[in-house]
């Protein structure tokens, strides 16, 4: 019996090899199956175990004043840590929403550029080279002209198949000036900014002059990893701590005598392979891979830290590398074109592995077929797509990755997500990818941690390299390696994959030595701009937006940031960080704040306030909930509504109760009042449009503490893990109106694009009525939030004259509403010579606002035809 992987066979295997953890790996089984199905994919390849690894001493180098190019000290480090301080304190009016027809910039204050510079660039020595040609170039290539030995040899025969040209070059910085332009508060905190942009020019400048550029930079995939030649397949690996190196792998029996790598003055160690006698390739497709190292931790086995897939075989605890390479007539060929970037982004947050409504892992192929065209059906016009990166740990929700440039391997094969993308192209769909370079998993079995015995390897050394809540690893952003490889993998997900862009994970975490932890961000501008800021993560931040917009314009880039930081989402060339939007955090967490509070304490001016608090220019994407929400220990909006009555009193076919009934009707308001107000885009996590019951749990077992305590697991239940889509697809339950209701919202946007209007108004923030009114476009949107109280005739103003009409209410019975407005009824406005400016709006209009109900109305002047729910 064979099983067989992208047309590689493996014979069975009987019985897994027993065996013990140790520093050397003895013999292995060396046959693997991987059975890649719709419904399951089995993960059975059978590996050896590595060997733990015991903490090091971190490499150190001693400091210089001139230039590093990468690796002449062994570690690869490049620091840009030295920070100015700016003590002034800036006291801001809080941000609103304002009438953007009104607003004026003041363009006339000539800037004066500071040439102050404090020359404190520390670790970097600089070395001459020539450059044989863009592609060639590599990091540590020292100057030929003294005969000395390159860090890195390219393979003569690179191919990379394109099936569209794209430009590929990355405009050259600018003069990062526009910041002060749009914000002049950051004038008062220009001699830190200057100095960051000093910084990401001379590292610009660095890239350009000792790699060929940042588009050569960034395809550092090409030169380290397995690379395929027509003669063979060479091997490189950055690992400067390591004593000797040598590639094992099922293809050598893995025996570390047999390919013994060389390493050269710069830390790298390379292999070539030649192809067989037969011309077949030295290592076969599908092939586990590991890297044996002698290191100051003592010798180790590691998955290749560029590997492009890796498994864990079943009861076994550490993952194998494995060698894809499959022949090029089963390679998943991409049919159709990346959708262009939409005006608006309403995003459709997943998980691939949690997708299905069964208790199990779900499979890329399962939600391509059932998923995808549930979100498209729903309105959204974004996916975006969590724990792609390798993890080994499940439960980490994605966020602890263990090998970087691999998806995870739980739910298919690399060529089965390209088929998941490709189908979401067909469909219209963005991809968004959840990217994490924000930390990496304290795995030293699978991960980069310990990756060559020393702590200080792709990380900062010590307590600085260690985020103490995550238990996690920090990156160090100052690091050429560490650089390269970052930003290579930013594009090989692009490139190779045809994702449409990034959610970038922590990234405030990134951009302060505090991480945000334990730090309340009050909108000081002092907060922003000071020794806590980690300016080699913010220069890395611009130059990764400099690689994804650059090379691919229609890329999107989001970034969780939960401080504010200014200009975070302006242009790079005006001295920003260079982000398309800001995820919106500070909704979420006022809904729950709100929540825990009686009806009768919400405030209309608190609400508003907190959905419309963002800077002027730089768009955000809002959310009522996301993921995190919905996790053990948490409660979704609609549980924290309804609670218990969710179990019992959710079919139509039994009486409501006072609860569900509340809930429901706050469910839809809340949600269309943050699309409404809250920014740009939208995101809604998986099920949290119908209300999704329970919490996501994912299967643990129980955890023994070195205290003696016992953490209790689920029992490794995947019960929990799941979503259940059939709740909101039964019309017999209540689930369904919320649904339809979600749907509904997404529609209205997508045929109205209120969200990027440039009109936008707040004309009322009742407290005594508990009423809201706002418009958006030629929208005009009625929210009464009041428990009890009804108004009729309620006069609303407008800034358009003529006739309006219904085209969303929340009551409406097909949303599980109670179908008090009649849709068939005309709203004509009131104009300013007959009666009046209203809420400083020169027109108004008379509305029915029923308790509890949120009603969207249209102008009917070039309104488009109706939207059918």
């Amino acid at each position: 019996m064979v099983y067989t992987i992208s047309g590689i066979r493996f014979p069975a295997v009987s019985p897994l090899c027993n065996r013990s953890r140790s520093n050397f790996v003895g013999n292995r089984c060396s046959n693997i199956s991987l059975l890649p199905t719709k419904d399951s994919f089995s993960r059975k390849i059978f590996a050896g175990k590595s060997s733990p690894d015991s903490d090091s001493p971190s490499l150190t180098v001693a400091a210089s004043n001139k230039i590093l190019v990468p690796g002449s000290q062994g570690d690869g480090s490049l620091s840009l840590t030295d920070q100015l301080d700016n003590p002034e304190t800036v006291l801001e009016d809080p941000q609103g929403l304002h009438d953007v027809d009104n607003q004026t910039m003041e363009n006339d204050k000539k800037l004066k550029d500071e040439e102050h510079f404090v020359e404190s660039i520390r670790g970097y020595n600089e070395v001459q080279h020539e450059q044989e040609s863009a592609a060639a170039s590599l990091v540590g290539d020292d100057n030929r002209a003294q005969g000395k030995k390159p860090s890195v040899h390219i393979a003569k025969t690179i191919t990379i198949e394109k099936d569209e040209v794209r430009p590929r070059t990355i405009p050259p910085p600018g003069p990062g000036h526009g910041i002060y332009e749009i914000d002049p508060l950051l004038n008062n905190h220009r001699e830190h900014l200057d100095y960051r942009y000093r910084q990401y020019k001379k590292l610009r400048e660095a890239i350009d002059k000792n790699e060929g550029g940042l588009e050569v930079f960034s395809r550092g995939y090409e030169k380290f990893g397995f690379i395929r030649s027509d003669t063979g397949i060479t091997y490189r690996e950055w690992a400067p701590g390591a004593k000797s190196a040598a590639l094992i792998g099922d293809f050598n029996n893995w025996n570390p005598n047999a390919d013994v790598m060389t390493r050269n003055e710069f830390g790298v160690w390379e292999i070539f392979l030649p192809n067989n006698a037969d011309g077949s390739p030295p290592i076969p497709h599908g092939s586990r891979v590991k890297i044996r190292m002698d290191t100051p931790s003592g010798i180790k086995d590691s998955i290749p830290a560029w590997i492009k897939f890796s498994v864990q075989a079943p009861g076994e605890i550490p993952y194998n590398g494995i060698y894809y390479d499959p022949p090029e007539e089963e390679k998943y060929v991409f049919k159709y074109p990346q959708p262009k970037r939409p005006k608006s982004l309403r995003i459709y947050e997943a998980h691939v592995g949690m997708s299905s409504t069964e208790p199990k892992i779900n499979t890329y192929a399962n939600f391509r077929d059932d998923v995808l065209p549930r979100i498209k059906k729903l309105g959204y016009n974004a996916v975006q797509i969590m724990a792609i990166q390798e993890h080994s740990y499940y439960a980490s929700f994605g966020y602890h990755v263990t090998n970087f440039f691999a998806p995870s391997s739980r739910c298919g094969t690399p060529d089965d997500l390209k088929s998941l993308i490709d189908k979401a192209h067909e469909l219209g769909l963005l991809v968004l990818m959840d990217i994490v370079h924000s930390h990496a998993s304290n795995n030293v079995l699978d991960g980069l941690n310990l990756f060559d015995g020393t702590d200080s390897h792709y990380f900062h050394s010590g307590s600085r390299g260690y985020h103490w809540m995550w238990d996690s690893r920090l990156f160090n952003y100052g690091s050429w390696e560490v650089i390269r490889y970052l930003l290579s993998n930013a594009r090989w997900w692009l490139e190779e994959y045809k994702f449409d862009g990034f959610r970038f994970d922590g990234v405030t975490s990134m951009m302060y030595t505090h991480h945000g932890l334990q730090v309340a961000f009050t909108g000081n501008y002092t907060e922003y701009f000071g020794l806590a800021t980690d300016v080699d993560a913010v220069v890395y931040l611009m130059l990764v937006n400099d690689v994804i917009h650059g090379l691919f314009p229609e890329a999107v880039s989001i970034g969780e940031d939960v401080s504010g930081m200014p200009a975070f989402c302006i242009p790079v060339q005006d001295g920003g960080v260079g982000f398309d939007y800001r995820l919106h955090m500070a909704i979420a967490d006022k809904w729950i704040e709100l929540l825990k509070k009686k009806d009768e304490d919400w405030r209309m001016g608190d609400i508003v306030h907190t959905l419309t608090n963002r800077r002027w220019l730089e768009k955000c994407v809002s959310y009522a909930e996301s993921h995190d929400q919905a996790l053990v220990g948490d409660k979704t909006i609609a549980f924290w509504l309804m609670d218990k009555d969710m179990y019992d009193f959710m079919a139509l076919d039994r009486p409501s109760t006072p609860l569900v009934d509340r809930g429901i009707a706050l469910h839809k308001m809340i949600r269309l009042i943050t699309m409404g107000l809250g920014g740009e885009g939208y995101l809604n996590f998986m099920g949290n449009e119908f209300g999704h019951p329970e919490w996501i749990d994912f299967p643990r077992g129980d955890q023994h503490l070195p205290d003696g305590r016992i953490i209790l697991g689920n029992n490794n239940s995947y019960d929990k893990c799941r979503r259940r889509f059939d709740l909101g697809d039964a019309e017999f339950l209540r689930y369904h109106g919320m649904q339809e209701f979600d749907r509904a919202m997404q529609h209205i946007e997508e045929t109205y694009c209120f969200m990027t209007s440039e009109h936008q108004y707040v004309s009322r923030k009742d407290e005594g009525d508990k009423v809201i009114v706002f418009e958006r476009g030629n929208l005009v949107f009625v929210f009464n939030f009041h428990w009890t109280n009804s108004y009729s005739d309620y006069r609303v103003g407008c800034f358009k004259p003529g006739k309006y009409k219904i085209v969303l209410d929340s009551d409406d019975a097909l949303f599980g509403g109670f179908n008090r407005i009649d849709h068939s009824a005309e709203y004509f406005s009131f104009s300013r010579e007959q009666d009046g400016w209203y809420d400083k709006r020169p027109h108004s209009f008379l509305v029915y606002a029923p308790c509890r109900t949120a009603v969207v109305y249209a102008l009917v002047e070039d309104e488009p035809e109706p939207v059918k729910h």
